[in-house]
């Protein structure tokens, strides 16, 4: 007879058909770290994954399949997500995520005929999953919608770059349309093309990532999941593009963990209180301004990227300063860069600010850069500036 299990909670991913299951603590403790085969027979359906992170004790179970449906039982409750999506774009389309003016001025056409131009581009739109737990839907509906409006923020903010993914507007009922980036990401350009990365390409994609990660910081956001799958390198002139700022916060916000379920802001000071006057004059309300200490703050979750570029406050729940978290993945990607190979580092270390021995020894190019970049953030960690643009002439490190 098979063994009942709680489960502790479920959480889905914006990744579609991915999303992890958490036992609870007394079943967990008693039957191992392991579920047991029953249970994965019992609980999912046939093609389940289990999955577990080395330096994390909880066990996770990741599930893939290729469609899904809603339950078609009419006793189940009907899910309604605490935010839609699709709503973001929904007629009318708000003037914020329109097209910006001209906004293929800087594409080249596919093709032209004598009353229009052809353009290529990408049509990015939610894609929401939903999945039955115990007899209650679960959806990933929240953190699509604030990823896209995270995506949104950026594009609709940050002036055009030569190093950014280029925003050309919004399709009512649809999504968000993006430059077509034709080239491969700089994972498959260091995996398969290393020989050809000389140290004057080296310090010219540096240069590139330095200016339009610069960039983007100077309007107070973050990119927030930096790695090298989230930077694109153009097949025609190995120009540098960034993407995928669905991870981006503000420099202004309050950060939370994910784990955080309150949404607690700062205090607001209380109303001053107003003079006496007689009840015989016309009251005027004076118009105090907020001092900037007290001024509302919003609060927003900062999620761990990809390792083993997402730093390690981020990995602890601890960020204070995101674009100073920019700047570790930013280390991270010139290490790969500076040996033309992959790296990792064990979850459990990252966690504790600690790199393997001899992590950082042999970087001819940018040694001295990753080594700044890569400390605490709060022992001295480099900020990314302009100024520190590389001479792709210059042979020694700087």
């Amino acid at each position: 007879m098979s063994k009942h299990f709680n489960l502790k909670r479920v959480t889905l991913t914006s990744k579609k058909n991915w999303w992890m299951v958490e036992l609870d603590d007394d079943e967990e403790n008693a039957n191992g770290p392991y579920p047991s085969a029953s249970y994965l027979e019992e609980s999912l359906s046939k093609g389940n994954e289990y999955h577990r992170d080395r330096g994390d004790q909880t066990p996770r179970l990741l599930h893939r399949q290729s469609t899904y449906e809603s339950t078609p039982h009419a006793s189940n409750p009907i899910y309604s997500p605490p935010t839609n999506p699709g709503s973001i774009f929904s007629f009318p389309t708000p003037t914020s995520y329109s097209a910006p003016p001209n906004p293929t001025q800087s594409l080249a056409p596919i093709a032209s005929g004598s009353a229009s131009e052809l353009f290529k581009c990408i049509v990015k739109k939610p894609n929401v999953v939903q999945l039955e737990i115990n007899g209650e839907m679960q959806s990933n509906a929240r953190d699509v919608t604030t990823q896209f409006l995270a995506e949104l923020r950026v594009y609709t903010t940050v002036a055009r770059h030569r190093n950014i993914c280029a925003f050309l507007g919004s399709l009512e009922n649809v999504g968000m349309v993006l430059e077509y980036l034709d080239g491969r990401t700089l994972y498959d350009v260091i995996r398969e093309e290393s020989d050809a990365l000389t140290r004057a390409k080296k310090v010219d994609f540096h240069n590139q990532l330095l200016d339009g990660l610069t960039h983007l910081h100077s309007y107070g956001l973050s990119h927030g999941d930096l790695s090298l799958l989230n930077i694109q390198v153009m097949h025609a002139s190995d120009t540098i593009k960034l993407f995928d700022f669905g991870r981006s916060v503000s420099a202004d916000s309050v950060y939370a963990s994910p784990d955080d379920d309150s949404d607690e802001r700062p205090p607001s000071p209380p109303p001053p209180t107003p003079s006496r006057v007689s009840r015989f004059a016309t009251p005027k309300t004076p118009t105090i301004p907020l001092p900037p200490a007290y001024a509302p703050r919003k609060t927003e979750r900062i999620y761990p990227g990809t390792r083993p570029f997402s730093a390690p406050e981020i990995l602890r729940g601890e960020c204070q300063d995101a674009r100073l978290a920019d700047a570790y993945s930013f280390g991270m990607i010139l290490v790969c860069l500076d040996r033309c190979t992959l790296v990792d580092v064990k979850p459990w270390d990252q966690r504790k600010d600690i790199l393997p021995k001899g992590f950082l020894d042999g970087l001819d190019v940018f040694g001295d850069r990753c080594t700044e970049y890569l400390r605490r953030f709060d022992q001295g960690r480099r900020r990314l500036s302009k100024a520190d643009m590389m001479d792709p002439d210059v042979s020694m490190t700087s």
